[in-house]
């Protein structure tokens, strides 16, 4: 099936910043679904580390301008975007200035977890959701990699679940270990909280730990793959303890492109 709209979410992107496996993952795969004729849309963080003069981003306007509400307070969005070098593709970057300005992604120089990171990840999946919204573009899947992007399948089966654009959406949410030890403030679950969205929605999440997001995430999302090729035991007790919730293992071998390609049209056949 053609003309699939995708939009792939992910904490990071190749060229712009790589630190774990989510940056080529999110290089490779939307090129070769473009190659395969889907309508894709890339949306990242704009991070400290990135370059801004020499990746070349530059602000759209028209899309910046939002205020997103975290928790008590509201904070300005910025919008920008910049074209993969060799490749049709555009990302765009969603940025704040107090959440994305440091010169680091998730951990300071003494390599201690950012206490805001919870802020940070529900700051950048109402802003990706509130983005693609401006752009007036309906995705019919919204592929979340990582535990930075899971709020987002619980948003669009609740808060959005009406909204014209996301409507008849699909959410796939590939995981890797890049587990923290870090455990959010009590507040947690009341920054997370939209319209529609109660406490015991927010069930998995009351350990405010990396655990509590990414069963968040698998949870609400249509599909859920698991990307690590070594699980550690205590990643495989986190797949074990979602009983019924069917999760698959797409490999990084030399045909995952297909695998993902097939598993798109299944959502949507």
């Amino acid at each position: 099936m053609e003309n699939i709209r995708i939009l792939y979410v992910a904490s990071e992107i190749n060229p712009f910043l790589k630190t774990t496996e989510v940056a080529e993952f999110v290089r490779r795969l939307p090129q070769a679904m473009q190659e395969r004729g889907m309508e894709i849309r890339i949306l990242v963080p704009r991070f400290g580390l990135i370059n801004e003069r020499k990746n070349r981003l530059h602000e759209v306007v028209r899309l910046s301008g939002i205020n997103i509400a975290v928790g008590d307070e509201e904070k300005p969005l910025v919008i920008k975007v910049a074209s993969i070098p060799n490749a049709k593709l555009q990302v765009y970057f969603i940025d704040n200035e107090d959440y994305f300005y440091r010169k680091s992604v998730f951990f300071d120089k003494e390599d201690n977890f950012f206490e805001d990171n919870d802020e940070r990840a529900i700051f950048f999946c109402k802003g990706v959701l509130e983005t693609v919204k401006k752009l007036g573009w309906s995705p019919d899947i919204i592929h979340c990699n990582d535990w930075m992007t899971s709020l987002i399948p619980l948003y669009t089966k609740t808060t959005y679940k009406n909204d014209p654009i996301y409507k008849d959406s699909k959410t796939v949410f590939t995981i890797y270990n890049n587990r923290f030890t870090h455990k959010f403030g009590d507040d947690l679950l009341e920054k997370v909280k939209m319209i529609d969205i109660d406490d015991q929605m927010l069930d998995p999440l009351k350990t405010a730990d990396y655990d509590g997001f990414v069963k968040l995430g698998m949870q609400y999302a249509d599909a859920v793959i698991n990307a690590n090729e070594e699980n550690t035991e205590s990643f495989k007790k986190l797949i074990a303890d979602l009983g019924d919730k069917k999760t698959d293992t797409i490999e990084k071998n030399d045909d995952f492109e297909e695998s993902y390609y097939n598993l798109y049209n299944e959502l949507i056949g």
